[in-house]
């Protein structure tokens, strides 16, 4: 398994009238970037946002240190910073 960055574009219409583009940026796994890119399109987000593809990177390695990704049971178990707690840091 591999980790990708798939970079996407919408225009919300919730957001300056839709005229603007929005972008995020969604961390997949998958076996290959094929299959990020199907996975990006099945997420319910991307449905609702009518979001598209502007790019998808595979990330191997983060200033020097190899990503090696590991099956686990556990899910959502990272750490959010908020504003007010990261500028504390």
């Amino acid at each position: 398994m591999k980790l990708f960055m798939v970079h996407v574009g919408f225009y919300d219409e919730e957001v300056g009238e839709g005229l603007y583009e929005s972008h995020i940026n969604f961390f997949i796994t998958a076996s290959n970037a094929k299959s990020a890119k199907k996975k990006a399109f099945n997420m319910e987000q991307f449905k609702v946002k009518k979001m598209h593809i502007d790019g998808i990177k595979e990330i191997l390695d983060v200033e020097g240190y190899r990503v090696v990704l590991e099956k686990t049971s556990h899910t959502n178990k990272s750490k959010v910073y908020s504003y007010n707690e990261s500028k504390k840091l």
